[in-house]
Order: C-alpha cells, then structure tokens, then sequence
C-alpha cells in the first residue's frame, strides 16, 4: 500500500510522459496509467512509474525523521539573526 501523497507526487514527475488517474476503491489506491510519448508503454511505464513512487516514499521518511532536526536548524538560524538586530 503507496500513500496517496507519493502516488499523487509521482503521477506530477509523469506529466509530460503520462497521464495517471488515481482512484479508490476497496481501501486501495488504484493508478491508471496513460502514456502520452509512445517510447513509454506498457511494463517500462509501470516500472518508471513504480520507481517515482519509491523515490517519493523514500523522501517521506526522510522529511519524517529530519523534521526535529530541520526545525531546530531554523529555529537556531532565525535566533541567531534576531541577535543581530
């Protein structure tokens, strides 16, 4: 199960090559698939696909267990300027 938000990021870096239509049903996210450029079709599209979605993923977690640490970064960085003043 991909969340919406990867699915959704993903199906934006398609645009140019495809088009993805994302529906629900049965709890499930289900990706419609249609190529706009004919050198990607079929499995090469899927597999394209599936790799963004895995990127996107991968970008997720990494937001989820840096955002402590991006926040103190700029809280410590917006401190520091109002020293300054």
């Amino acid at each position: 199960m991909q969340s919406l938000g990867a699915l959704q990021e993903a199906a934006y870096r398609l645009i140019g090559q495809a088009a993805c239509h994302i529906d629900e049903a049965d709890g499930r996210y289900v990706c419609q698939l249609t190529p706009s450029q004919p050198q990607l079709q079929g499995d090469d599209l899927r597999t394209h696909f599936l790799n963004l979605v895995t990127d996107e993923n991968l970008r997720e977690k990494v937001g989820r267990d840096t955002d402590r640490l991006r926040d103190v970064i700029v809280a410590l960085a917006f401190g520091s300027l109002a020293g300054e003043e």
